[in-house]
This record gives C-alpha cells, sequence and structure tokens, in this order.
C-alpha cells in the first residue's frame, strides 16, 4: 500500500488490480445491468456519451454492498491520508457502439463543497474494458490544479481552453480487467475514450469526500433535495462515513 500511495500521491490516480472477487463481479454486474433497465428513465446523463444514475445505494441493496464495500472504503481511507465520507455513488455506463468520447475534464468543479482536502473515486470495471470499450486516459501530475471553472464532457477543447498548458501534459490510458479499480484525485484531468464495441461498458464509480468537508450551498442534484443549509458539514446520513 505505501508503493501505491506514493504513485497516487504523485500522479493522482493508481491502477489496483482484481479489487473484487470474479463472484463478486459476476453479482454486481449482473444487478448493476438490470438496475439500469429498471431505471432508464431516471438517468441524469443520457445522451450519446453516456447512461448515468447517481445515489443507487440509496435504492437497491446489491449495489448498496459496493458503494460501501469495506475493501474499497479503506484502501480509499489509505490513499487520502484522512477520513472520508460517500459523497455519491453513480453507475457510468457507455452504451454499445455508442462511439463518444467522455472529454478531458476534472470533477471537483462541479461539487457544492469547500474546506476539503483532495477527494477522490473509486472507479470499479463491472467489464473487461480495453481501450476500445472506453477505459480511462489520465493527466498525471493535475491532481494541483484548482480553481477552474466547471468543464463541457462534450467539448474536447474545454478543459484546454480552461488551462492551456495542460494540453502538453502526458497522458496515461489505463485498461481494466473486470474487478480492477482506478483510484483517482477530483481535480486528476481525466476522459473516457468511445465505445467501439457490441458489449456495454459498465462501470460503478465510489465518490468520497474529506469527512469535514462544508457545503457551499451551490445548486447539485445530489444536495437539492437534501434542503441542506450553506456553510453546514455534510454530515447527513446520506454522506455516511467510511469505512462502512
Amino acid at each position: 500500500m505505501t508503493d501505491l500511495t506514493a504513485e497516487y500521491r504523485t500522479n493522482g490516480f493508481v491502477r489496483v488490480p482484481q479489487v473484487l472477487t470474479p463472484d463478486e463481479v459476476e453479482r454486481y454486474r449482473t444487478r448493476a445491468a438490470a438496475y439500469l433497465e429498471e431505471h432508464r428513465a431516471d438517468r441524469l446523463q443520457q445522451d450519446a456519451i453516456f447512461s448515468q444514475l447517481v445515489n443507487v445505494w440509496r435504492h437497491d441493496d446489491v449495489l448498496k454492498e459496493l458503494t460501501l464495500h469495506p475493501k474499497i472504503a479503506a484502501t480509499a481511507e489509505q490513499l487520502a491520508g484522512f477520513p472520508l465520507r460517500i459523497w455519491h455513488d453513480q453507475m457510468l455506463v457507455k452504451e454499445p457502439n455508442s462511439n463518444a468520447a467522455t472529454h478531458f475534464h476534472q470533477d471537483r468543479p462541479y461539487w457544492p463543497h469547500v474546506n476539503d482536502r483532495l477527494p477522490l473515486s473509486a472507479w470499479i470495471a463491472l467489464v473487461d474494458v480495453p481501450p476500445e470499450r472506453g477505459c480511462m486516459t489520465f493527466l498525471p501530475g493535475t491532481q494541483t490544479v484548482t480553481g477552474l471553472e466547471p468543464q463541457d464532457l462534450s467539448n474536447e477543447e474545454d478543459l484546454f481552453t480552461r488551462d492551456p498548458e495542460l494540453r502538453w501534459a502526458p497522458r496515461v490510458t489505463l485498461p481494466l480487467k473486470a474487478g480492477d479499480c482506478t483510484f483517482h484525485s477530483g481535480f486528476t484531468g481525466h476522459m473516457a475514450l468511445p465505445n467501439t464495441t457490441d458489449q456495454a461498458r459498465f462501470a460503478h464509480v465510489n465518490i468520497y469526500m474529506d469527512a469535514d468537508t462544508i457545503y457551499t450551498g451551490a445548486p447539485h442534484p445530489v444536495t437539492d433535495p437534501l434542503h441542506l443549509k450553506p456553510g453546514a458539514k455534510l454530515d447527513h446520513e446520506a454522506f455516511p462515513i467510511t469505512p462502512a
């Protein structure tokens, strides 16, 4: 874990192979596919880029196991070096032959957070994800780039317009086998390639935040229904402490 932690803190991302057993992968993939069909009308993002369902752990007991998976949570907390909460989870599905990239962006600018140390996400592959099925590409070291406005996932130039130097950053593409996981900082620039295959790309993402994160009051689909007060600590039951 020491080497992984050093790699994460240097690059802003790290690959951890086989965080799930084959039996776990089968269980969660089967349920994820069924959940998608049951909740297609609830998708937050439902365009050519991907299908996105948020906070599935609050609606499905099987996928809740994955969002609160103690091994994944423990790894996240060791990489971060401080206590964490679940910010939210999300199911990200690139449909078969969708042929659309998720362009370079950072996650953290979208979130109504302040007073937080580096957030991180665990991106868990529930199917094999070679480049042609939409694996991710990272910009190493960009976890130090803060203060940018949210970027447009459909515009391949948007991140580089906001910070032109990032165009020349090295790029690392990480294919994953089913059960593998990448952990990346919420500020690390990353993108996902198009899915040009006949198989859907299923990924489950556990997004963790500093346990002491403060809510800014800005609109966000996760916090809007909770009627929280700006300046409040995000210690609501919707954001459980980890490991669960």
